[in-house]
């Protein structure tokens, strides 16, 4: 492992330290009694107090120092001074251990007592400190200039999400995303327990990937040699619940489902959902209303949020729209009583891409998506879903075409979807061995699996039922403004990281030199680099063998350039 000049410095420091007999990672507990928020907000000049954190910046002065310390409430200002760390003849704690081996991001505890600076600013002056922890790699800190510009900030997402510690050190306000994230979780569960639900766990590992319409991760079981699935959802065993006994049950669920990445989806996601039994559609509507305007207030103390250019209200009531309204409202096309041929020749006709395996239900949900889901902006329930988009859901009252379904839309994405649940198990069987036709004309997100355990459990008789599923994940990213899902996820999924090329300064050169040039000219580029004939084919054939560039004849002439 190559390590940088301040990587090998710290860890000089590391070995001093420990020639003094200081051990940089101590064991013993660090009696902490205050917190940056505690002194702030409780400040008495004079008052004793332990705090710790990291070192976040410094400014010594000879034997006076203002630094900067961070624990998980925010930032302090401590000072440090030399005859007050060091009562004695012997000013070494201070000479050499605070200004010579300490470093920003080291983790140190303090003793010492508050007051306040000439310009009022709430200060510990440092009494006694102790190192906790010696940071070996300098954190990724932004840099300000004379003129006070900022640069260097800790900013790529592709650094940020795959060093997650890191940006939650040096960006303070991601880890306002998920203070206000596990906000969200508790509100809604307190919601859930005052209304006298029951908060249950299911299985994570199914023998029957059931519940939604997605392609499963599949593993192994060695023990039993059988085919295991990571759960696509965990409705299924929810309403096994309703039908043994219990009135409303709910879950926070880790769902898994092995399809496409982008902003709005994590192949990992959490997911919320909820049964009550002796409900409709119509009540459950109501219930979610009352139930997001109670987390968005409990998150961000208003019902209202922006995302994007949108101001968006979760202030009951919500505006409701069957499918069918609006689809004629945006399209003018009627899709009651139509064929499948009849919807597919008119989502061709609307520019719509469509295939041979879709039914029905998969031809007016493209239809709904492409041209009606991006202009819900409020909150609205889009209700009674065609009977071929909703396996699991109770054929409408009204209409049997038609089913007891909603689904909440937000700036125009789906945060929410609820049925009035299909509790006939001679219709659930018939809805399932439909998914299986479509399956086997080649719609992949259809289910290939009938849960037969599940019929059976609808055989025993489940009550009238309502359920309500939500996107923890999506809803969160509309509560603090964030436009992709990976901000909201503490370890979103990413793709390997590529190993760290080590180069030779001759092999550094010669690549710089490619990148710099447009005409791919090989002795061209062998003249700038004055290396000789030895070291320039040493250094292409490393080049070569990482990856990074491409020889390639054009014409007579031999090119180069980076791959």
């Amino acid at each position: 492992m190559q390590l940088s000049e301040q990587e090998v410095i710290r860890r000089e420091k590391l070995a001093t330290l420990r020639e003094k007999g200081i051990n940089p990672y101590p064991a013993n507990l660090f009696p902490l009694d205050h917190t940056s928020t505690d002194i702030k907000n409780n400040f008495e000049e004079g008052k004793k107090v332990v705090i710790a954190g990291r070192l976040m910046s410094r400014r010594i002065q000879g034997k006076a120092s203002f630094a900067e310390l961070q624990d998980s409430k925010g930032k302090i200002q401590v000072y440090f001074n030399r005859d007050e760390i060091c009562t004695g003849e012997d000013k070494s704690k201070y000479n050499d251990v605070y200004k010579k081996l300490l470093d920003i991001g080291d983790f140190i505890g303090i003793q010492g007592e508050l007051f306040k600076t000439q310009v009022g600013e709430m200060t510990v002056m440092v009494k006694d400190f102790e190192l906790l922890s010696k940071s070996i790699r300098p954190l990724p800190l932004p840099k300000t200039d004379k003129e006070g510009n900022t640069y260097d900030g800790f900013t790529d997402p592709e650094h940020r999400y795959r060093q997650r510690y890191a940006d939650l050190a040096v960006n303070p306000k991601v880890k306002e995303i998920f203070v206000k994230r596990t906000k969200l979780f508790s509100a809604m569960r307190n919601f859930f327990n005052e209304s006298g639900y029951f908060e249950v766990e299911t299985p994570i590992l199914q023998s029957i990937p059931g519940g939604a319409a997605a392609r499963p991760f599949i593993t192994h079981h060695n023990a039993l040699d059988i085919p295991l699935y990571l759960r696509i959802a965990n409705e299924l065993y929810l309403k096994r619940l309703i039908v043994g006994g219990f009135d409303g049950v709910y879950e926070f669920s880790k769902n898994f489902r092995n399809e496409g990445m982008d902003r709005t989806h994590n192949p990992e996601f959490t997911a919320m959902e909820i049964y009550v039994a002796y409900k409709d559609y119509n009540w459950m509507m109501d219930f979610t209303e009352k139930l997001l305007e109670h987390c968005a207030m409990a998150v961000n103390g208003t019902t209202e949020a922006t995302f994007g250019k949108h101001k968006v209200d979760f202030k009951a009531p919500y505006k409701r729209v069957t499918m069918t309204d609006a689809i004629i409202e945006f399209t003018g096309f009627d899709i009651t009583g139509k064929s499948e041929a009849e919807l597919f020749e008119a989502a061709k006709e609307m520019g719509i891409e469509v295939d041979e395996t879709m039914g029905k239900g998969k031809l007016i949900d493209e239809i709904f998506g492409e041209k009606c889901e991006g202009n819900y902006i409020q909150p609205t329930f889009i209700t009674d879903y065609p009977k071929e988009m909703s396996p699991l859901c109770k054929t409408h009252r009204e209409n049997p075409e038609l089913t007891e379904r909603f689904e909440l839309m937000v700036c125009g994405k789906e945060i929410a979807n609820a049925y009035s649940e299909l509790n006939d198990p001679i219709d659930q069987r018939e809805r399932f061995e439909e998914q299986l036709r479509l399956a086997e004309k080649g719609d992949d997100e259809a289910t290939e699996f009938i849960d037969q355990d599940f019929l059976r459990a609808l055989e025993y008789g489940m009550p009238p039922t309502s359920g309500l599923g939500i996107g923890m994940d999506r809803l969160i990213m509309f509560l603090t403004n964030n436009q992709s899902i990976q901000e909201v996820l503490f370890f979103p999924q990413m793709k390997p990281e590529k190993k760290q090329v080590e180069l030779s300064e001759e092999e550094k050169a010669v690549y710089q030199l490619l990148k710099d040039d447009e005409n791919h000219d090989m002795n061209l580029i062998k003249e700038k680099s004055g290396l000789s004939n030895k070291k320039w084919d040493k250094a292409l054939k490393s080049l070569r063998k990482h990856k990074m560039i491409e020889v390639f004849k054009e014409g007579d002439e031999m090119k180069i350039k980076v791959s």
